[in-house]
């Protein structure tokens, strides 16, 4: 029989208070988060208010006062193809014209391509059917996103074989495939051009086409070299992934949260403030102190939480300055020189320096981003493990460093003499760096940059 016994025990707990859990949020923010992030706050919290907003300029700011008496707005806003005497300006029109069209268009789309080459075939109403089905399958790359027995109903299959062979052929050749296998088959038994012997290694020997040399293929096919390496200079000239060419992605742009300029032989690091806005308390919400008790909780809290997140954005501001600055010291060869004298680095060397936790220094560095004269780089770049070991205390060559000079002998690389890895690796133990074939070939990948064979 178990006897219970009451018992006290001590124990440490770090419990996290949500001040403390906003106060972390905010740290691991880029610029144009944060600023979305202001935004909710300022709608959540009244006490809250922007005392001013750098990013917001006034048309009274950019623009000149003009005298506007006597300004006509009616021809100033009115369809100035037509001329105030009556006639017709056609020059005027088509610069008209040519604006609204450029307005208004957007990029078009693998389907809308597709589509549009589709409805100027002769075909029946049900093939044309089917092949809406299968155009509006397709992935960005021109393949089946699903199987196309899912998306056509039954009593439309019929017309799929044709349908296949219809799309296929438009441009860009080889969508409605499976995969890029496929893809590039299909372009090689469209093209007239294609050598005899294309086909053949698209059906057969796909995987081998990259580890094997031309001399080992034409061995083992038994046919002639020369046959061989026109076969593989058509394949290289096909497209794997032929819907990426009308892609609808936007592209992202980044806005830097630092920017280190060199002024006058000594280096300036700069917040990037301008995007964000200077916040305050709202002096009215400070001035209520009077009133019922339920009254004066809510503006004590909501005049708390205003301050204690102006302080959070302050601290978060200042973590990043004393991170970049620790990172200018250690780097300063790179700052002054260039990508390939970035030194090893770590989360532990700037945390030490600045006397944070790792994980500050983490969250401080990721989705954060420096202008530097170098280009723009994120933060977490320049945190870089030795190439013999982790750490500062390791070799004097990083990671990065190493793979920028594998870059730049790679770009001084002159004619057809392509550098294999091993060369390169006898390259690098010239200037000191003593790496592997093998680790070479997986910087170069890295970099993706194509073998001496595929440049």
């Amino acid at each position: 029989m178990q006897l219970q016994k009451p018992a006290l025990s001590q124990e440490q707990k770090l419990k996290m208070n949500p001040q403390l859990y906003q106060s972390i949020q905010l740290m691991a923010l880029p610029v144009q988060d944060l600023k979305l992030r202001i935004q909710e706050e300022l709608e959540a919290n009244p006490a809250l208010q922007v005392l001013e907003d750098p990013s917001t300029v006034s048309l009274e700011e950019v623009a000149p006062e003009e005298d506007t008496e006597g300004y006509d707005y009616y021809n100033a806003y009115s369809d100035n193809s037509f001329t105030s005497g009556g006639g017709y300006d056609e020059e005027a029109s088509d610069a008209k014209r040519g604006f609204m069209e450029g307005a208004l268009s957007r990029p078009e789309s693998l389907h809308d391509h597709l589509l549009w080459q589709l409805r100027l075939q002769p075909i029946s109403r049900d093939a044309f059917t089917v092949g809406e089905f299968l155009i509006w399958n397709l992935d960005e790359n021109g393949f089946h996103h699903e199987a196309p027995e899912q998306v056509v109903p039954q009593e439309l299959r019929e017309h799929m074989p044709a349908m296949f062979e219809l799309i296929r052929a438009f441009e860009p050749p080889g969508t409605c495939v499976f995969d890029y296998r496929e893809s590039l088959l299909v372009q090689a038994r469209i093209a007239d051009s294609a050598p005899p012997l294309v086909v053949e290694l698209l059906e057969n020997h796909v995987d081998k086409l990259e580890k094997l040399k031309p001399a080992d293929i034409a061995r083992k096919l038994k046919r002639d070299e020369s046959e061989v390496l026109e076969a593989l200079e058509f394949i290289r000239d096909l497209t794997p992934f032929p819907g990426r060419s009308y892609s609808n992605e936007t592209p992202t742009y980044v806005t830097p949260d630092l920017l280190i300029r060199r002024q006058e032989g000594q280096f300036v690091i700069v917040l990037n403030d301008e995007e964000i806005p200077v916040l305050g308390v709202d002096p009215f919400f400070q001035e209520m102190r009077d009133g019922e008790r339920e009254v004066r909780r809510f503006v004590s809290t909501r005049v708390r939480d205003a301050r204690w997140f102006i302080n959070s954005i302050h601290q978060r501001n200042q973590t990043m300055l004393k991170v970049a600055r620790a990172i200018l010291d250690f780097q300063r060869d790179f700052f002054l020189r260039g990508p390939k004298y970035l030194l090893p680095l770590t989360l532990r060397d700037i945390a030490a320096d600045v006397g944070v936790h790792e994980a500050t220094v983490s969250r401080i560095s990721n989705g954060k981003y420096m202008e530097t004269d170098w280009g723009i780089y994120e933060l977490k770049h320049f945190f870089s493990n030795s190439i013999t070991g982790a750490g500062s205390s390791g070799s004097r060559y990083s990671k990065e460093g190493v793979k920028a000079m594998i870059r730049e002998i790679l770009a001084a690389e002159s004619g057809d003499q392509h550098l294999s890895d091993q060369k390169i690796s006898e390259l690098l133990s010239k200037r000191g760096i003593n790496l592997a074939r093998r680790t070479v070939a997986k910087y170069r990948k890295e970099l993706a940059i194509h073998s001496s064979y595929d440049r």
